[in-house]
């Protein structure tokens, strides 16, 4: 049989079984999409910045949906007629041929396979175009507003506010890129029926590893040094005294000698950590195996964090790498204490202001019904404590009471959720001690192993510690940076 006999038995039996109420519907919906869509990406293009998330939703995802659909009722009505007509034994021996000498039948074959083309064009676009849109920062943060809010806070005030999502998340590679589409698959569920997790917990477990993502563009291994750091606390007295604290972290790296500082023994090449969690969060950790720098297997038991057999082996053991330190790299909600000093060394909260720091604290760890009623009384109180406990300084300076009023409300509106269940210290950031375990969860003094040796736990192992609040450190004088 001849390709052009072929050809001319396919449209006999298209142009015959495609006249009916589903194909017909079918090639309705499917123009009417393409035209639809196609008008969208031409105002998209034109329009300066990302689209409305919810836009967004109908521009790349609903209507190649419905395209889609279209394109695949002309099949099925097909299908479907034909079974029908053989059913009522109608069906017959051979299709009504279609002339094509008709100019009508030549123009109608000629536009059936150039809509066929165009297509299959569309099909090629829409599909690029909505995966990506379901990698852009706008969909991941925003499209769930109410689940994702909390973590999209924190995003746009991190570090990383300038990073794509994917970057982290998904990373380079198909494996990953369809393993997060399955999962994103189960999120939509959760968001439909209202399953998911308040808060939304790390996904910890669920992290590609760090050396295929954060190496991408960090690398640990390079030599570093030490980094000088000088922190500012006040103290909640009436003049917001300032103490300093400066210290040099040894950051370090890998040198001509080898391994040094905090980088270079953690997550140096020869992956040489690894230990066991008995918790989700990582933070009960009571067993570390060390390989030293004679390559010698050293076990290290902790003997406060003591587990059960059952519940080693139920534990995780992993290879230690940034994020078990960096677990909050991005998404990192603030303690009031160092965010209200944070906002104070900045001056957008003015240390000038009598007790400022006490009042800031007090109106901070209050409980609040939502976070509109928390910002209210915030501006509210704060304005009124002056206005009543300092009217002269009030009346003065009555800008940078509200600006500062304004900015302690920002720090609750920036780390409290209380429709997601996320509270002062809900996520431990293990980047540090003081405010959490971190680094004693391994360096507390208790991780021993079988000979008697104990992981350190002197503060000159990660750190050189130059002035402790002190109000005015000499060594900052000496420094010029006084």
């Amino acid at each position: 049989m001849s390709p052009q006999h072929t050809i001319r038995e396919w449209v006999r039996l298209f142009y015959y079984l495609g006249q009916n109420f589903a194909s017909m519907a079918g090639v309705v919906l499917t123009t009417s999409s393409a035209f639809t869509m196609i008008g969208f990406w031409i105002l998209e293009s034109l329009q300066r910045g990302p689209v409305h998330p919810y836009i967004g939703i109908l521009i790349f995802l609903i209507l190649p949906g419905l395209f889609i659909l279209g394109l695949l009722l002309i099949p099925l009505g097909i299908w479907l007629r034909q079974s029908s007509l053989r059913k009522r034994q109608a069906l017959p021996l051979t299709y009504p041929a279609v002339d094509f000498a008709i100019p009508a039948a030549r123009r109608a074959f000629l536009l059936v396979s150039g809509a066929t083309l165009l297509n299959a064009v569309i099909v090629s676009m829409a599909s690029y175009r909505g995966v990506e849109y379901m990698d852009t920062t706008q969909f991941c943060g925003q499209t769930c507003h109410t689940v994702m809010i909390p973590e999209f806070t924190a995003y746009q005030n991190s570090p990383h506010s300038n990073v794509s999502c994917v970057a982290c998340h998904i990373g380079p590679g198909a494996g990953w890129f369809v393993r997060s589409k399955l999962s994103g698959v189960r999120q939509v569920f959760a968001v439909t029926f209202h399953t998911y997790s308040r808060p939304i917990p790390a996904p910890v477990k669920y992290l590609r590893p760090a050396r295929e993502t954060c190496e991408q563009c960090h690398w640990p291994q390079r030599f570093t040094g030490d980094k000088f750091l000088v922190k500012t606390k006040y103290k909640d007295d009436e003049k917001n005294t300032a103490l300093k604290t400066v210290l040099l972290m040894k950051i370090g790296g890998r040198t001509w000698q080898g391994v040094a500082g905090i980088h270079g023994r953690h997550l140096d090449a020869g992956s040489r950590i690894r230990y066991t969690s008995i918790d989700e969060q990582r933070q009960v950790i009571p067993v570390v195996f060390y390989t030293d720098d004679a390559g010698k297997n050293v076990e290290y038991v902790s003997s406060d964090a003591k587990a059960t057999p059952q519940q080693l082996a139920a534990g995780e053991t992993r290879t230690m790498d940034c994020v078990d330190c960096h677990n909050r790299p991005t998404h990192a909600f603030e303690m009031p204490d160092a965010a209200l000093d944070k906002r104070m060394s900045e001056g957008l909260v003015s240390p000038e202001l009598p007790f400022i720091k006490k009042k800031g604290m007090e109106l901070l760890k209050a409980e609040y019904p939502d976070r509109d009623e928390a910002r209210r009384r915030i501006i509210t109180e704060l304005n009124e404590f002056y206005r009543a406990s300092y009217p002269q300084i009030y009346r003065a300076r009555r800008t940078v009471v509200q600006q500062s009023a304004e900015q302690v409300a920002a720090i609750y509106e920036r780390n409290i959720f209380p429709d997601m269940k996320l509270s002062w210290g809900t996520h431990p950031n293990n980047l540090g001690h003081n405010d959490f375990p971190g680094c004693f969860r391994c360096h507390d003094g208790s991780h021993t192993s079988a000979d008697g040796k104990t992981i350190d736990n002197d503060c000159s192992a990660c750190h050189a510690l130059l002035a402790m609040e002190e109000e005015n450190p000499k060594v900052l004088t000496d420094l010029g940076l006084k």
